[in-house]
């Protein structure tokens, strides 16, 4: 059961207790990523990620992990384009010491400018390994074309130039600006007594003050069409497809799930029994969705060999212009609803995951729905639901590439994908490709 209410300073805190566990996880989510930087401090809010575990007022850095640790629980971060989230996962009997060391990191930080200057470090060498994945660099060169200047395409690490021009002055006001309870929830799942738990954070985060509410507001940038390149002395040639996907919330999401699980969301899927075990052009295809705020992608991945590129590219491209005009069967929109709700289900056995599924409905939608609200949608997917999703999303085809690998005519590869677009733009609605 969900229990919703807001704090006198402005948080939002959603609790959800679930009797049977004998755990407890606790996060807080703050409505700021690489998202909401500016170009001069891109990378800020990951590094301010890493500076909260760096010690307080009264606990250093290695107290803060020893004390959840010796009680056998785990603590943790992480940084996306849109939210950070600082989360704890104990026993229900330290609950009281979650929420104590979360509001310390949160509130008391000391942000010493020595330990600054070695997280340089830390980060440049987390950039390092970075570079050295083709997957991670692929990815940021997907959201430079795909976005073009906006804030999205900003990589969530920053860059080493960045890194290393951040200061204490330039940390504490960004967290100044950009941290305060009225951008922030506090989500809470597991077992626990909901008026002790009401108790103890209101004692530890009830007087969290800002100075002024920090509401992010954001645009809905068009999606790019156009390619980019990396060279990079590897074996494969890494690909990055992406269509038009939908906005997190959007009113046809759980249709667009559906379709994408069709398309690339398994060892099932047409994309996979197609190019893999059909005409064995490569080992890894699949298809995800990455849904922002006023905007969404659809990409398609996959990796192998350069010498079979164009080929693999020329089925990928004709299997979504085909499943465009095709769409699904009824047979098949019936089994991946049952597809998604199993995965729906399955994903929402742990604590954690429910936690951070809680945190983030509230944050950015401010409300949350039950599992049977979810399954309802999902049951209630239609023909209809399905055709516009197939309108909005795939119709288009696809609108940009890049390309990680070595030696690779990316102008070859563009001419077997591009040649759509160009003809959908001669089509009767070029506002189709705006998101």
């Amino acid at each position: 059961m969900y229990n919703m209410y807001t704090l006198d300073n402005g948080l939002r805190v959603i609790t959800e207790n679930i009797e049977h566990l004998n755990s407890v996880s606790v996060g807080v989510m703050i409505q700021n990523g690489s998202r909401n930087e500016s170009e001069e401090l891109n990378g800020i809010s990951h590094f301010i990620e890493h500076m909260f575990f760096k010690g307080t007022q009264k606990r250093t850095s290695k107290q803060i992990v020893e004390e959840v640790e010796n009680v056998g629980g785990q603590i943790n971060a992480f940084t996306s384009k849109e939210a950070t989230c600082y989360y704890i996962k104990a026993l229900n009997t330290h609950l009281d010491l979650s929420l104590d060391i979360l509001s310390d990191m949160i509130l008391n930080a000391k942000f010493d400018s020595e330990e600054i200057e070695k997280e340089k470090g830390v980060i440049t060498e987390e950039i390092n390994m970075s570079q050295d994945s083709p997957e991670d660099v692929l990815d940021d060169e997907h959201s430079k074309v795909s976005f073009g200047s906006d804030s999205l395409s900003y990589p969530i690490l920053g860059t080493i130039p960045k890194i290393k021009s951040f200061n204490r002055e330039k940390i504490i006001n960004f967290i100044s600006e950009k941290y305060t309870p009225y951008n922030s929830v506090i989500s809470v799942c597991g077992k626990f007594d909901e008026s002790e738990l009401k108790k103890l954070i209101q004692e530890y985060f009830g007087e969290w003050k800002s100075e002024k509410s920090y509401i992010p507001i954001y645009t809905s940038p068009i999606l790019q069409s156009n390619s980019g390149f990396v060279n990079k002395e590897i074996e494969q040639l890494h690909i990055s497809l992406g269509l038009k996907g939908l906005p997190y919330g959007d009113i046809d999401n759980y249709s667009l799930v559906l379709l994408n699980n069709i398309l690339g969301g398994g060892a099932s899927a047409i994309l996979f029994q197609k190019v893999r075990e059909e005409l064995g052009l490569c080992y890894t295809i699949y298809s995800y969705l990455q849904p922002f705020q006023g905007t969404g992608m659809l990409n398609i991945y996959t990796g192998l060999s350069k010498n079979y590129a164009q080929k693999a590219l020329e089925i990928i491209d004709k299997e979504v212009i085909n499943f465009s005009k095709t769409g699904i069967t009824k047979r098949q929109l019936e089994i991946n609803k049952e597809k998604i709700k199993a995965t729906y289900i399955l994903g929402l056995e742990s604590t954690s995951s429910r936690m951070f599924a809680n945190a983030k409905n509230y944050l950015f939608r401010n409300k949350v729905f039950t599992q049977e609200e979810v399954i309802e949608k999902i049951n209630n997917i239609n023909n209809e639901n399905i055709q516009n999703v197939l309108d909005r999303c795939f119709k288009p085809g696809i609108l940009n590439a890049s390309y990680v690998g070595q030696d690779i005519d990316s102008e070859s590869l563009n001419s077997v994908i591009f040649k759509d677009i160009k003809a959908y733009n001669n089509s009767s609605n070029i506002n189709k490709f705006e998101i």
